[in-house]
């Protein structure tokens, strides 16, 4: 259903508040680049500090730009499951194509917990819905095995992966009997993922770099592995330092570097540190990014 490359937006601010303008620049900016997906208010959009209406809002903006160019992936995720169900109706409403929706944090709730709360969403809205396993910030792993019950459901449809662990792709295609979409979580490993059975990235880089990860998944399903592994490599110092701090501090300075938005996150996060921003300024020069002349091999 969703390949290649799918940015999870950051969400601009401007004192304070969130920058409805900046934000629907950005999003178009993104399907002009070539973003093959656009995922609105997950993590990287600051999701946990945004209020419900501000989270509402942010999704809609977003619909109102893509105007059918892309798709949408709304995040509606939460450790409440009422809120997450009201969340995924309201992205529904909105015209969103599908939900992301993260593994309860917090709570910890056992496997049989999971399966109970995605078969309560997905039961609840006839939107399609991705799940986002992300031990590192949730604490709780969803299993191979609790994914693929949750697969027979009809409009469970794919997976976000942020698990680091290579070997989930294959596992996951061989234990789930429909088409099952696959999308890396972190795009350091992501062409390790595509090269385990995965559809593409939902990334973070993508919010600086759009063009260029458009382009190496584009070359990765034709085929052309030199041209993926060139970008793979001129990027990879960038998805490094785009997590040298807490993100999305390291990619808002990022984006502000190019004009997209302001570097303003929201407590308790704080702005990128000096030293953060030295090494962001580095490896986006060096990528080429910053329209300074890039320091790397040429392609082939």
């Amino acid at each position: 259903m969703f390949k290649g490359s799918l940015v999870a937006l950051i969400t601009p601010f401007r004192s304070g508040k969130v920058d409805d303008k900046a934000f629907q620049s950005f999003v178009d900016w993104q399907i002009k680049q070539g973003t093959h997906g656009l995922v609105p208010v997950g993590t990287t959009g600051e999701s946990p500090t945004l209020s419900h209406a501000e989270h509402k809002r942010v999704v809609e903006l977003c619909v109102e730009v893509a105007k059918g160019r892309r798709p949408v992936v709304a995040g509606t995720g939460s450790n409440s499951t009422e809120e997450a169900i009201d969340l995924t109706r309201h992205a529904k409403k909105a015209g969103a194509d599908a939900a992301l929706i993260v593994t309860p944090y917090y709570n910890k709730p056992t496997q049989e917990g999971l399966f109970l709360h995605f078969k309560a969403i997905a039961e609840a809205v006839d939107l399609p819905i991705v799940i986002y396993n992300i031990p590192p910030r949730c604490v709780i792993d969803m299993t191979v095995q609790t994914m693929a019950r949750l697969a027979k459901l009809p409009n469970i449809v794919g997976v976000k992966d942020a698990t680091n662990d290579l070997t989930r792709p294959t596992r996951t295609k061989l234990a789930i009997d429909k088409k099952f979409c696959q999308l890396s979580g972190e795009d350091g490993t992501a062409v390790a993922y595509l090269a385990q059975g995965g559809d593409g990235c939902i990334s973070v880089t993508g919010n600086v770099a759009p063009r260029m990860l458009a382009d190496m998944h584009e070359a990765w399903q034709k085929g052309d592995v030199k041209a993926v592994q060139h970008i793979n490599e001129t990027l990879m110092p960038v998805h490094e330092a785009l997590f040298c701090e807490t993100s999305p501090a390291p990619v808002k300075y990022a984006a502000s570097l190019l004009g997209l938005s302001s570097d303003e996150v929201r407590l308790p996060l704080a702005p990128a540190s000096e030293t953060a921003r030295q090494r962001v300024r580095e490896a986006m020069t060096a990528a080429g990014l910053l329209n300074e002349e890039p320091r790397r091999r040429k392609a082939g």
